[in-house]
């Protein structure tokens, strides 16, 4: 790692970004980096590769199947990096590679790990908008974090969805339901998901 010095944490990650794309061996050290302990290696891998993901797409999308893999981990920090590129991804998924995962995905929105949980439904418009046919299962995923999710901490992870909800609302079909959802929460013992709930109520 030292040729590139991913360990250093003034990195600009941008143009290491763009660097990556015609240098091979960063490439590969990047993909080896978002595996590694040291935080900032991985940090600094991640970071990278999410912009590649956001800005040229295409170019990670044939390795879908390592971040798939990532995703099924049974490491937090694997699945937490994942949950980002392959929403990403889902811009160039012209082989419907997502749809086929979808359960795998949003059962992390389930799970009891509130932080991959909370990305989970943070990540939602960015696939809504690049897999529209998903909205309507994604909507009712993040509506019912009271029956979904199993940590102790769904408060915060509901604060993430109204988040999402506030994006996905303006072209949603069931505007109602989601208007619902977020009135209930003007209730939570949260004063994070609570005020967010107010400022939803108040633009919409």
């Amino acid at each position: 790692m030292a040729e590139y010095n991913l360990d250093n944490q003034m990195l600009d990650i941008n143009k290491l970004a763009q660097d990556a794309l015609s240098d091979e061996n960063l490439f590969k050290e990047l993909l080896c980096g978002v595996k590694f302990k040291d935080n900032t290696i991985r940090s600094n891998s991640f970071r990278t590769l999410q912009v590649i993901s956001e800005e040229k797409p295409e170019f990670l999308y044939p390795l879908w199947d390592y971040f798939q893999e990532m995703l099924l981990s049974n490491k937090n920090y694997y699945k937490y990096i994942a949950i980002y590129i392959l929403a990403n991804l889902t811009r160039v998924d012209d082989k419907n590679k997502f749809n086929t995962i979808f359960d795998e995905y949003y059962g992390i929105l389930g799970g009891d790990k509130v932080m991959n949980a909370s990305h989970v439904a943070a990540n939602s418009p960015i696939i809504i908008k690049n897999k529209p046919e998903l909205q309507l299962k994604i909507i009712e995923k993040l509506i019912n974090i009271d029956t979904i999710h199993q940590g102790k901490h769904k408060e915060l992870v509901k604060a993430y969805a109204i988040e999402s909800l506030r994006k996905i609302y303006p072209d949603a079909d069931d505007k109602e339901e989601i208007v619902e959802f977020v009135k209930a929460q003007l209730n939570s013992p949260s004063p994070k998901t609570k005020d967010m709930a107010v400022c939803f109520l108040d633009m919409c």
